[in-house]
Protein backbone atom coordinates (compact mmCIF):
# COMPACT_ATOMS: atom_id res chain seq x y z
CA UNK A 1 0.00 0.00 0.00
CA UNK A 2 2.90 2.33 0.89
CA UNK A 3 6.61 2.01 0.25
CA UNK A 4 7.54 3.67 3.55
CA UNK A 5 5.56 4.82 6.59
CA UNK A 6 7.17 6.86 9.36
CA UNK A 7 5.61 6.88 12.82
CA UNK A 8 6.74 9.72 15.08
CA UNK A 9 5.99 8.77 18.67
CA UNK A 10 5.66 5.10 19.55
CA UNK A 11 3.51 4.93 22.66
CA UNK A 12 0.23 3.03 22.90
CA UNK A 13 -1.26 4.36 19.63
CA UNK A 14 1.96 4.61 17.63
CA UNK A 15 3.14 1.12 18.58
CA UNK A 16 -0.30 -0.33 17.88
CA UNK A 17 -0.17 1.19 14.40
CA UNK A 18 3.33 -0.20 13.90
CA UNK A 19 2.09 -3.67 14.88
CA UNK A 20 -0.92 -3.68 12.56
CA UNK A 21 1.04 -2.17 9.64
CA UNK A 22 3.63 -4.91 10.02
CA UNK A 23 1.05 -7.67 10.54
CA UNK A 24 -1.06 -6.69 7.50
CA UNK A 25 1.93 -5.66 5.36
CA UNK A 26 0.56 -2.18 4.68
CA UNK A 27 4.05 -0.80 3.98
CA UNK A 28 7.29 -2.24 2.62
CA UNK A 29 9.22 -0.31 5.28
CA UNK A 30 8.35 1.15 8.68
CA UNK A 31 10.45 3.93 10.21
CA UNK A 32 10.15 4.85 13.87
CA UNK A 33 11.28 7.92 15.76
CA UNK A 34 10.71 8.40 19.47
CA UNK A 35 12.52 10.81 21.80
CA UNK A 36 12.68 8.18 24.53
CA UNK A 37 15.72 5.93 24.51
CA UNK A 38 13.76 3.30 26.44
CA UNK A 39 11.01 3.24 23.82
CA UNK A 40 13.54 3.08 20.97
CA UNK A 41 15.36 0.18 22.64
CA UNK A 42 12.09 -1.70 23.16
CA UNK A 43 11.15 -1.32 19.48
CA UNK A 44 14.62 -2.35 18.28
CA UNK A 45 14.57 -5.43 20.47
CA UNK A 46 11.09 -6.67 19.59
CA UNK A 47 10.13 -5.50 16.08
CA UNK A 48 11.38 -5.28 12.50
CA UNK A 49 10.80 -1.53 12.13
CA UNK A 50 13.86 0.67 11.65
CA UNK A 51 14.45 3.02 14.57
CA UNK A 52 16.07 6.39 13.90
CA UNK A 53 17.97 8.65 16.27
CA UNK A 54 17.51 11.66 13.97
CA UNK A 55 13.89 12.64 13.31
CA UNK A 56 14.74 14.38 10.02
CA UNK A 57 16.36 11.22 8.66
CA UNK A 58 13.32 9.15 9.63
CA UNK A 59 11.00 11.01 7.22
CA UNK A 60 13.19 11.33 4.09
CA UNK A 61 11.74 8.31 2.28
CA UNK A 62 8.26 8.34 3.81
CA UNK A 63 5.10 8.36 1.68
CA UNK A 64 3.00 8.60 4.85
CA UNK A 65 4.04 10.28 8.11
CA UNK A 66 1.97 9.67 11.24
CA UNK A 67 2.53 11.97 14.22
CA UNK A 68 1.51 10.07 17.34
CA UNK A 69 3.02 12.37 19.93
CA UNK A 70 1.70 14.92 22.47
CA UNK A 71 -0.08 17.88 20.84
CA UNK A 72 2.38 20.29 22.45
CA UNK A 73 5.24 18.69 20.48
CA UNK A 74 3.80 19.21 16.97
CA UNK A 75 5.47 22.55 16.32
CA UNK A 76 8.90 21.21 17.29
CA UNK A 77 8.34 18.11 15.14
CA UNK A 78 7.37 20.16 12.09
CA UNK A 79 10.39 22.43 12.49
CA UNK A 80 12.59 19.33 12.51
CA UNK A 81 11.11 17.57 9.48
CA UNK A 82 9.81 20.30 7.14
CA UNK A 83 12.95 20.48 4.97
CA UNK A 84 13.29 16.71 4.50
CA UNK A 85 9.85 15.75 3.19
CA UNK A 86 9.17 13.92 -0.06
CA UNK A 87 7.03 15.73 -2.62
CA UNK A 88 3.32 14.96 -2.14
CA UNK A 89 3.87 13.15 1.16
CA UNK A 90 0.77 12.53 3.28
CA UNK A 91 1.04 13.90 6.82
CA UNK A 92 -1.47 12.72 9.39
CA UNK A 93 -1.69 12.37 13.16
CA UNK A 94 -3.62 10.65 15.93
CA UNK A 95 -4.42 13.61 18.19
CA UNK A 96 -7.71 14.29 19.96
CA UNK A 97 -7.95 18.04 19.15
CA UNK A 98 -7.66 19.44 15.62
CA UNK A 99 -8.49 23.12 15.13
CA UNK A 100 -5.37 24.60 16.75
CA UNK A 101 -3.09 21.93 15.29
CA UNK A 102 -4.47 22.66 11.82
CA UNK A 103 -3.56 26.34 12.26
CA UNK A 104 -0.02 25.45 13.32
CA UNK A 105 0.54 23.14 10.34
CA UNK A 106 -0.95 25.58 7.82
CA UNK A 107 1.21 28.40 9.20
CA UNK A 108 4.30 26.45 8.13
CA UNK A 109 3.04 26.63 4.54
CA UNK A 110 4.99 23.53 3.51
CA UNK A 111 4.80 23.05 -0.30
CA UNK A 112 3.36 19.82 -1.73
CA UNK A 113 2.23 18.62 1.69
CA UNK A 114 -1.00 16.65 1.99
CA UNK A 115 -2.07 17.31 5.58
CA UNK A 116 -5.08 15.16 6.55
CA UNK A 117 -5.82 14.92 10.27
CA UNK A 118 -6.78 11.54 11.75
CA UNK A 119 -8.31 10.75 15.10
CA UNK A 120 -8.60 7.03 15.82
CA UNK A 121 -11.06 6.86 18.70
CA UNK A 122 -9.32 3.97 20.36
CA UNK A 123 -7.14 3.57 23.40
CA UNK A 124 -6.93 2.28 26.92
CA UNK A 125 -5.89 3.69 30.27
CA UNK A 126 -2.44 2.21 29.63
CA UNK A 127 0.42 3.93 27.83
CA UNK A 128 3.74 2.99 26.30
CA UNK A 129 4.72 0.55 23.53
CA UNK A 130 4.36 -2.48 25.81
CA UNK A 131 0.61 -1.80 25.93
CA UNK A 132 0.19 -1.68 22.14
CA UNK A 133 -1.99 -4.12 20.21
CA UNK A 134 -2.55 -4.75 16.51
CA UNK A 135 -6.28 -5.14 17.32
CA UNK A 136 -6.66 -1.76 19.03
CA UNK A 137 -8.40 -0.11 16.06
CA UNK A 138 -10.67 -3.00 15.05
CA UNK A 139 -14.25 -1.74 14.56
CA UNK A 140 -13.37 1.60 16.17
CA UNK A 141 -14.16 4.94 14.57
CA UNK A 142 -11.44 7.03 12.98
CA UNK A 143 -12.37 10.62 12.14
CA UNK A 144 -10.59 12.32 9.23
CA UNK A 145 -10.44 16.10 8.80
CA UNK A 146 -8.94 18.12 5.98
CA UNK A 147 -9.15 21.33 3.98
CA UNK A 148 -11.02 21.31 0.66
CA UNK A 149 -7.81 21.81 -1.32
CA UNK A 150 -6.48 18.34 -0.42
CA UNK A 151 -6.14 15.87 -3.29
CA UNK A 152 -9.09 13.46 -3.39
CA UNK A 153 -6.71 10.65 -4.35
CA UNK A 154 -4.53 11.26 -1.28
CA UNK A 155 -7.59 11.46 0.96
CA UNK A 156 -8.89 8.16 -0.45
CA UNK A 157 -5.49 6.55 0.06
CA UNK A 158 -5.44 7.52 3.75
CA UNK A 159 -9.08 6.52 4.17
CA UNK A 160 -8.28 3.08 2.75
CA UNK A 161 -5.29 2.83 5.08
CA UNK A 162 -7.55 3.25 8.12
CA UNK A 163 -10.04 0.75 6.68
CA UNK A 164 -7.23 -1.80 6.34
CA UNK A 165 -6.09 -1.04 9.90
CA UNK A 166 -9.58 -2.14 10.95
CA UNK A 167 -11.32 1.16 11.60
CA UNK A 168 -14.65 2.59 10.54
CA UNK A 169 -14.02 6.00 8.95
CA UNK A 170 -15.99 9.25 9.18
CA UNK A 171 -15.21 12.75 7.85
CA UNK A 172 -15.72 15.87 10.01
CA UNK A 173 -14.39 19.38 9.60
CA UNK A 174 -11.90 20.54 12.23
CA UNK A 175 -14.38 22.67 14.19
CA UNK A 176 -17.13 20.04 14.36
CA UNK A 177 -14.61 17.39 15.42
CA UNK A 178 -13.40 19.44 18.36
CA UNK A 179 -16.92 20.28 19.53
CA UNK A 180 -18.23 16.71 19.31
CA UNK A 181 -15.16 15.27 21.05
CA UNK A 182 -15.37 17.89 23.79
CA UNK A 183 -18.71 16.31 24.73
CA UNK A 184 -18.05 12.64 24.06
CA UNK A 185 -14.49 12.38 25.36
CA UNK A 186 -12.99 15.53 26.87
CA UNK A 187 -15.82 16.39 29.29
CA UNK A 188 -16.06 12.78 30.60
CA UNK A 189 -12.32 12.89 31.32
CA UNK A 190 -12.68 16.21 33.17
CA UNK A 191 -15.53 14.72 35.23
CA UNK A 192 -13.53 11.53 35.89
CA UNK A 193 -10.47 13.43 37.13
CA UNK A 194 -12.68 15.59 39.38
CA UNK A 195 -14.75 12.69 40.70
CA UNK A 196 -11.78 10.50 41.57
CA UNK A 197 -10.04 13.44 43.26
CA UNK A 198 -13.22 14.05 45.27
CA UNK A 199 -13.27 10.41 46.34
CA UNK A 200 -9.60 10.14 47.31
CA UNK A 201 -9.56 13.52 49.07
CA UNK A 202 -12.32 12.33 51.39
CA UNK A 203 -11.68 11.57 55.05
CA UNK A 204 -8.72 9.15 55.31
CA UNK A 205 -10.86 7.10 57.69
CA UNK A 206 -12.96 5.88 54.74
CA UNK A 207 -10.25 5.64 52.07
CA UNK A 208 -9.93 1.84 52.23
CA UNK A 209 -13.71 1.41 52.26
CA UNK A 210 -14.08 3.67 49.21
CA UNK A 211 -11.57 1.56 47.30
CA UNK A 212 -12.92 -1.79 48.50
CA UNK A 213 -16.57 -0.99 47.79
CA UNK A 214 -16.12 1.01 44.61
CA UNK A 215 -19.14 0.03 42.55
CA UNK A 216 -19.25 0.08 38.76
CA UNK A 217 -19.68 3.86 38.63
CA UNK A 218 -16.55 4.88 40.54
CA UNK A 219 -14.58 1.92 39.20
CA UNK A 220 -15.23 2.91 35.58
CA UNK A 221 -14.35 6.52 36.30
CA UNK A 222 -11.01 5.45 37.81
CA UNK A 223 -10.19 3.71 34.52
CA UNK A 224 -10.77 6.97 32.62
CA UNK A 225 -8.89 9.00 35.24
CA UNK A 226 -5.86 6.69 34.87
CA UNK A 227 -5.23 7.99 31.33
CA UNK A 228 -1.96 9.66 30.32
CA UNK A 229 -1.76 13.04 32.18
CA UNK A 230 0.54 14.67 29.59
CA UNK A 231 -1.76 13.80 26.71
CA UNK A 232 -4.82 15.10 28.49
CA UNK A 233 -3.11 18.29 29.62
CA UNK A 234 -2.46 19.09 25.94
CA UNK A 235 -6.01 18.21 24.87
CA UNK A 236 -7.56 20.44 27.54
CA UNK A 237 -5.35 23.35 26.49
CA UNK A 238 -5.76 22.91 22.73
CA UNK A 239 -9.54 22.47 22.87
CA UNK A 240 -10.07 24.82 25.80
CA UNK A 241 -12.76 26.94 24.12
CA UNK A 242 -15.09 23.98 23.56
CA UNK A 243 -14.25 22.29 26.85
CA UNK A 244 -15.04 25.44 28.84
CA UNK A 245 -18.41 25.76 27.08
CA UNK A 246 -19.45 22.20 27.84
CA UNK A 247 -18.14 22.48 31.41
CA UNK A 248 -20.44 25.50 31.91
CA UNK A 249 -23.40 23.47 30.64
CA UNK A 250 -22.42 20.55 32.84
CA UNK A 251 -22.10 22.78 35.91
CA UNK A 252 -25.57 24.26 35.22
CA UNK A 253 -27.07 20.75 35.03
CA UNK A 254 -25.28 19.77 38.24
CA UNK A 255 -26.69 22.85 39.97
CA UNK A 256 -30.18 21.84 38.81
CA UNK A 257 -29.77 18.43 40.47
CA UNK A 258 -28.33 20.06 43.60
CA UNK A 259 -31.30 22.44 43.82
CA UNK A 260 -33.78 19.57 43.46
CA UNK A 261 -32.01 17.66 46.27
CA UNK A 262 -32.01 20.71 48.56
CA UNK A 263 -35.75 21.20 47.92
CA UNK A 264 -36.40 17.44 48.22
CA UNK A 265 -38.15 17.76 44.87
CA UNK A 266 -38.65 14.12 43.90
CA UNK A 267 -40.65 14.91 40.79
CA UNK A 268 -37.85 17.09 39.43
CA UNK A 269 -35.27 14.39 40.11
CA UNK A 270 -37.42 11.80 38.29
CA UNK A 271 -37.78 14.24 35.38
CA UNK A 272 -33.99 14.77 35.16
CA UNK A 273 -33.08 11.09 35.51
CA UNK A 274 -35.73 9.92 33.03
CA UNK A 275 -34.67 12.42 30.38
CA UNK A 276 -31.22 10.80 30.10
CA UNK A 277 -32.23 7.13 29.98
CA UNK A 278 -32.88 7.02 26.22
CA UNK A 279 -29.29 7.95 25.33
CA UNK A 280 -28.11 4.63 26.82
CA UNK A 281 -30.35 2.71 24.41
CA UNK A 282 -29.14 4.87 21.51
CA UNK A 283 -25.48 4.12 22.35
CA UNK A 284 -26.17 0.36 22.42
CA UNK A 285 -28.12 0.62 19.13
CA UNK A 286 -25.13 2.40 17.54
CA UNK A 287 -22.89 -0.50 18.54
CA UNK A 288 -20.82 1.55 20.97
CA UNK A 289 -21.56 -0.75 23.91
CA UNK A 290 -23.46 -3.90 24.82
CA UNK A 291 -26.69 -4.38 26.74
CA UNK A 292 -25.22 -7.24 28.77
CA UNK A 293 -25.44 -6.71 32.55
CA UNK A 294 -22.50 -4.70 33.87
CA UNK A 295 -22.13 -3.15 30.37
CA UNK A 296 -20.57 -6.42 29.22
CA UNK A 297 -17.55 -5.91 31.49
CA UNK A 298 -16.17 -8.48 33.86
Amino acid sequence: MFNCITIIGCGLIGSSLMRVIEEKELSKKINIFDKSNDVSSFIKKNFKAEVYKDISDSVKDADLIIISAPLSSYKEILLSIKDNLKKDVILTDTGSAKKEINKIINNFNIPNLNWIASHPIAGTEYSGPEAGSSHLFKDRWCILSSDEKISKDKFKLLENFWFKVGSKVKFMNFEDHDYVLSLTSHLPHAIAYSLVRTAINNDDKFKNDIIQYSAGGLRDFTRIAASDPLMWRDIFIDNSENILKVLENYTANLEEIKKAIINKDGNKLIEIFSSTKKIRKDIIKAGQDTEKPGFGRK
